[in-house]
């Protein structure tokens, strides 16, 4: 093998195509060759043969299966669809195959090919409320238990149906109806640090009367203005200072001075103090 990996080539998405109609024949009802990506368009009926097509056909080769999405289109008759992701490693080339379904006909589980199918179906299911038939263990994956609806739907509330909490009385989660505490606020996201001019409810509590004759407070500009008038003072005082030793009184002797006795130890030398 030259590589690691075989190099990926944009030319093999027109011979993809071309070896998936030979294969799959029927089942197959569209294609579509977009940025780069191939999308196989297959009937419900026949995904599981597609799959396998796809799987083992030479020059197709799709051996995993990557992912599985669903989406909603709301205002289409069968307003779900089915995204299977496939990887080919021998060609190093993935395409999507989509599978239409509504709410009430369900896709053919393709957890006999890919085990791990069985999970992805679970997730969608969860999400968009997508049923497969032969998936043994389709419960709820990401929701919880009680959960209602399909959060991924297009109609699903915001909101949505219940909430849970902890009650102290039942001593266990319980679920409610949901209840907004309140309006949702709108908020101009400025900091109250720069001086906003309006009083937010409530704030008014916090402000307390001024005794009658209280002074009213300064405002930066007005302290800045003080504290330069001071500076200013403090700097044209002079300091005291002396002009010479005579004027600080060193030299002069004190009344009750008294002669420095004579130390016996020490031995003056020449010129010293007598």
């Amino acid at each position: 093998m030259r590589a690691p990996a075989p190099a990926f080539a944009a030319d093999l998405n027109g011979a993809t195509i071309e070896a998936a109609r030979a294969a799959l024949g029927a089942a197959l009802t569209g294609t579509r060759d977009a940025v780069g990506e191939v999308s196989l368009f297959v009937s419900r009926e026949g995904l599981v043969d597609a799959m396998i097509a796809l799987r083992d056909t030479p020059g197709l080769e799709y051996q995993q299966l990557m992912e599985i999405a669903g989406v909603d289109y709301p205002d289409r008759p069968e307003r779900f669809e089915v995204v299977y992701c496939l990887l080919s490693l021998t060609r190093n080339h993935r395409i999507h195959v989509h599978v239409a379904a509504s709410e009430d006909t369900p896709v053919p589980s393709v957890t006999d090919i890919w085990p791990v199918a069985g999970w992805l179906e679970r997730e969608v299911y969860d999400m968009y409320g997508v049923l497969f038939a032969g998936n043994r263990d389709l419960r709820r994956i990401l929701t919880d238990y009680g959960f209602r609806g399909h959060p991924q739907r297009k109609d699903f509330p915001l909101s949505g149906f219940v909430e849970l909490r902890y009650s102290e009385e039942a001593k266990r989660v319980v679920y409610e109806p949901v209840q907004l505490a309140q309006d949702f606020r709108t908020f101009d996201f400025m900091s109250p640090w720069e001086g906003a001019a309006y009083v937010l409810p409530g704030d008014e509590k916090a402000a307390l009367p001024e005794a009658k004759g209280a002074p009213t407070p300064l405002k930066a500009d007005e302290i800045q203005k003080a504290d330069a008038a001071q500076t200013a003072r403090a700097a044209a005082t002079t300091p005291k200072t002396t002009d010479s030793p005579a004027q600080t009184g060193i030299g002069k002797a004190e009344p009750d001075a008294q002669p420095k006795p004579a130390d016996p130890d020490v031995v003056k030398g020449k010129g010293e103090g007598k």
